[in-house]
Order: structure tokens, then sequence, then C-alpha cells
């Protein structure tokens, strides 16, 4: 062995034991209650600390140009770095493509700026935006590669991105043939075109502010656009995903489609579990501007209810940073912000602090919803998201008593800002190892860029059995 972790209590996704865990190479190799430390092997000291595998971001926007002289703070380095820090050792992004280019493409060109870059593990979704009949025979092809998730938006209609309900159908068909998953951003396009119009104007912009953002997006909006994406998954069989679950009757509509026998499974993100729209009335309200926008405390409660129900199979961050200065751009004007905040370094602690002690969700729940549900839906599981013999030493030591108070000054984003800034945690991940390797200690990044590996991903068929809400 060449490390060996002493005296952690293990969680894994369905309990919590004490263990030692030995280490070789890039790989558990160890797994034992009692265990006879050998001379001249470095110990971790994990005693009255937990053990989690590693965390696993599948929704993330790093390097990403919105458009010719607006891209996000958070390069693939700097965004890795501040994941490690939170305890997340995978993350997968996106890979979005362009009118006129092939799939095989696109995934080519966002390597490139993946590789060499990353400092922790890594793999690609493909986002689809030009639907036709060389991109439907493209799709088992990059599956066999390793790339099985899809993504496909209903909205941005002026980026030239969104998909008819032709094309979700038409997907979702393919996507049943071939074991692999759509995943669809849920929004009435149409509806929120015209209530942007109409709240756009300069009188409500003046009346209302940043909350103008809300107003254009109501629940409705996203509510309609699952119920129609549900019926299309239903129709064709095919497994659907939805990003970004931000509204207590989306929620309730994919708990029915469950209970239903239908394939879909839910992702949500911290910013909808503790941030509600009141933010935009803050005089720096834009900063918190995303799409789906934060909601009520009515949607709050049930969002909560569904994750501890199972309903919700995912919680991810959409993480997406932009500078106060580059926000600052639409103070006057909603439709003006660039839409996303800032959040991985962040998701497990404030996981633990607002769900875990406040007994919203088990500890056990926490390390389905960020490490082995993720790797189970996406393709990566044994080899990541459980501590087991075999699987990658991909481990955070967490410790449960640690406490800080959220803020720029105490994060390694590259970003000036935290939606949860002032936010007092209590239990914070103190070490971070990615496949055996220490990258993160106490805040700290300690790695190196490129050391992350990009990983290739297959779903098992049919892999909704895979995921630990079996009682549907």
């Amino acid at each position: 062995m060449d490390t060996i972790i002493y005296g952690g209590r293990i969680v894994s996704e369905d309990k919590v034991y004490q263990a030692h865990i030995g280490i070789k190479g890039e790989k558990i190799a160890v797994l034992t209650p009692k265990l006879a430390i050998p001379k001249n092997i470095p110990v971790i000291d994990a005693t009255g600390k937990y053990v989690f595998p590693g965390g696993i971001d599948v929704h993330t926007h790093f390097q990403l140009t919105i458009k010719k002289g607006l891209s996000t703070s958070e390069t693939f380095t700097t965004g890795t770095m501040a994941a490690a820090c939170g305890g997340i050792t995978t993350i997968i992004d996106f890979a979005t493509q362009q009118r006129g280019e092939s799939l095989s493409q696109t995934i080519k060109k966002r390597k490139q700026e993946a590789d060499n870059q990353v400092c922790i593990d890594y793999s690609l979704h493909c986002a689809i935006t030009d639907w036709n009949e060389q991109s439907k025979k493209e799709l088992s092809k990059l599956v066999e590669l390793g790339i099985p998730s899809f993504k496909f938006f209903m909205v941005y209609g002026d980026r030239g991105w969104n998909a008819d309900d032709a094309v979700l159908f038409s997907a979702l068909e393919e996507a049943r043939r071939l074991n692999a998953l759509i995943m669809v951003h849920a929004e009435n396009e149409a509806i929120i075109n015209l209530l942007t119009q109409r709240y756009g104007q300069r009188e409500f912009r003046k009346k209302f502010g940043t909350y103008a953002l809300s107003l254009s997006r109501p629940n409705f909006v996203e509510v309609e656009a699952i119920h129609r994406v549900i019926t299309w998954a239903e129709a064709t069989g095919g497994a659907l995903y939805i990003v970004h679950t931000s509204t207590g009757e989306g929620v309730t509509a994919i708990h029915s489609a469950k209970a239903k026998g239908i394939t879909v499974f839910a992702e949500s993100c911290p910013q909808y579990l503790l941030l509600t729209d009141a933010v935009f009335k803050k005089k720096t309200g834009y900063l918190y501007a995303t799409c789906p926008p934060v909601r009520t405390k009515q949607d709050i409660a049930k969002l909560w209810q569904h994750l501890a129900d199972g309903t919700i199979d995912i919680v991810a961050t959409d993480t997406c940073s932009f500078t106060r200065k580059q926000k600052s751009r639409g103070s006057n004007d909603f439709r003006k912000i660039p839409y996303g905040i800032p959040g991985v370094e962040t998701i497990i602690p404030l996981l633990y602090s607002e769900g875990v002690r406040k007994k919203r969700i088990t500890l056990t729940q926490l390390i389905q919803l960020v490490s082995t549900n993720p790797a189970k839906l996406f393709g990566l599981y044994p080899r990541k998201g459980t501590i087991q013999v075999g699987a990658d030493a991909d481990l955070v030591i967490f410790d449960p008593k640690q406490e800080k108070i959220i803020s720029p000054n105490t994060l390694s984003t590259a970003c000036d800002w935290s939606p949860y800034q002032g936010y007092r945690i209590i239990g914070l991940p103190i070490l971070t190892l990615c496949r055996g390797k220490i990258v993160a200690q106490n805040g700290t990044f300690i790695g190196q860029p490129g050391y992350g590996k990009f990983i290739a991903r297959f779903i098992s068929s049919p892999f909704c059995k895979l995921i630990s809400s079996t009682h549907y």
C-alpha cells in the first residue's frame, strides 16, 4: 500500500461504518475494520472524521464563452481547483455544438480546452443544437467513445439552441435504442419571450428591478415544459433527465411520472434549495440572476421534501460563474445580465450543514445525491461514487465539527462573490484525494493542473434500476 486512511467513519449510500482504507496506486486496495499499520507507509489519521466518496458534479460550465467578449470567470483550471477544495473529484461539463458542426468536432474541440488543464477527473455531455440526420447518426459513435448523455434546450432560440417537440421526441427515441440519456433544460420559450418583452419595458424595469426576471419566468413556464417533455419520454420510452428543477410543481410532476413507471430523473441545485426570489429585490439582486430563477419558500419546502423521498436523484450546481463587474452590466436591465452563479466549491458543505444537520436529509442520502447516484446514472459506477476495493481512490476526509462563514475571501474560486456569502456552515472537507493523490487540504488546492483525466462513461441497461429511488 502507498497510503493508509486510518480510523475514519466510512459513509456509503446505505450505511455508516468504521473502517481503514489502504490505497495502492490510484485504487482502493484494502477496506477493513482491523489493520496493523506497516512501517514506512504514510498514514492519514481520520479519527473523528467522516470519509466520503469523492463528490461528482454532473452539471458545470467552466471556460464557457457566451458571446464575444463575455466568458465565465472560471477556467477549467480554476474551476476544478475550487471543486477539489469543496470535495468534488469529478466534474461533467458540456461540449456545445455549433450550427453546421459535427458532434465529433464538438467533442474534440472541448477536450482540447480541458485536457492538460483540469485538476481533477472530468467527462463531457454533448449539448446538441443542430439536430439532423447526421447528428442522429453520430450519437452511436459518441456512446461508443464514452459519452452517453446529450443535452437539449427548450429555450435560447436567440442563440440558435432551442429544440422543438419533434427534435425532443426523435432524440428520446434514439436514446432508447442506444441506452443513452437525454438531458433537457425545460422552460416554455414562447411564453418567456412574451413576458420578457412585457417586463422589459422601461416602466416595469424601473418598478421591479431585477425582480422582473422572476415575473418573466414564472413557475408555470417550467412546469408546462416538464409536463410536455415527460409526455414525449412516456411515448418513446426514452430516458429523460430534467436539469436544474426549480419549482415545487415541477418536481411534483416528476414524482407522478416516476410513479407511473416513466423513465425520468430529476436534478436540482443548491440555489433552488436555499435562496428565494427575495434576493432579486436587493440592490445587488442582479448577481443572483440565473435560469431558471430562484423561487419561493414554498418551492424550497417542496424540493427538500422530494429530496428526502428520492424523487430528486441528484444535486448538482449548474456552476456558471461571472464576476461582479460582469454581472453589473445588467444592473438596470435584467435582460442584459449574464445568467449563472458559482457553487461548485460549496455544494457538499452546504448540503451537510443545511440538509443533514437540519435533518432534512440523512448522511447517506447526501452521499447518494452528490456521489453515488451521479456515478450510477451517468455511467461512472463502480469506478467512482463508492468506497470499495477496486474503485478509484477518490476520497474526502470530512470534519463534521469544523466551521466557517462563507466569503469570497475564504474560497478558492476565481469568482469574486458567492451567492451564499454570510452563510455559517458547520462541516467541511479538510482533505480531498483524486485517484489516490491529495489535491486539496483545508480549503487550499495543493494538486497540479493537468492531473485530471478524461473518463469515458458507459451506461448500464436498464440503468434506471441502478438509482437508489427504488420505491416507485
